[in-house]
């Protein structure tokens, strides 16, 4: 009897493991690391990335500006229908809370294969990143973006780790308008100021650029900003 009791108690136990795991399948743990493997699709796991040329590095991204592209996308001032459709029905505190998510994330960056440009394409893309070009009122990218160009706080992004294809995309959508940020629009008014070749100098010189060791972008108010910029306030 007191063995028919054990076997009883043994298969009990094995039924409930059995459903525990089967639980645990269809309700994983409500985290935000969790919630955002609809992300590691096109972002990466970590948000660090993927072999993509057109999905960016998210992770160590400023909150401010993550929060900022998640906005834009809901409301239409970015567009690409994947993203729109996955944000339209999200509350901005939840937004905001996954830009703050990934914004702390560090994992190694995705390696990326320089392009394959002169060497006079690559010493115009660094003059205009270090430099810019006052004759035709391009500010220097490092005057916003930072000298290691990881970005500031509260809303300037980090420009290495991102392939040449997806920076030249970007500058293109701001230059013709697909893609448009609070006035003042600082981002439209550098690239309207930029030549076809420059915009391609630059995003091979900036894809050349290897991610530092820590790529937290520097503090707010570090960089004396060379113009107004509305998604970067005061």
């Amino acid at each position: 009897m007191y063995r028919l009791a054990g076997i009883v108690t043994i298969l009990a136990l094995l039924l409930a493991g059995r459903a525990s795991v089967a639980w645990a399948a269809e309700h994983p743990p409500d985290t935000m690391a969790a919630r955002t493997q609809a992300c590691a699709a096109c972002h990466g796991s970590e948000g660090q990335g993927t072999d993509s040329d057109y999905f960016p590095r998210l992770a160590g991204k400023p909150a401010g500006y993550l929060f900022n592209q998640l906005l834009a996308f809901k409301q239409g001032r970015r567009r690409y229908p994947p993203m729109t459709y996955l944000l339209e029905y999200q509350s901005d505190a939840y937004l905001h809370a996954l830009a703050t998510y990934f914004s702390a994330l560090r994992p190694p960056p995705v390696p990326l294969t320089p392009p394959t440009v002169s060497d006079a394409v690559l010493a115009r893309g660094q003059s205009l990143v270090a430099q810019g070009d006052p004759a035709h009122g391009t500010p220097a990218c490092s005057g916003c973006h930072g000298p290691m160009l990881t970005g500031m706080e509260r809303a300037i992004p980090g420009l290495v780790g991102l392939r040449s294809s997806y920076i030249s995309a970007q500058l293109g959508a701001f230059r013709y308008g697909t893609r448009t940020a609070a006035d003042p629009d600082c981002m439209q008014i550098v690239a309207a100021s930029l030549t076809e070749a420059d915009v391609a100098a630059v995003a091979a010189w900036l894809a050349s650029r290897p991610v530092p060791a820590d790529p937290s972008p520097v503090a707010k108010g570090t960089l004396a900003m060379p113009l107004a910029c509305g998604s970067e306030p005061n």
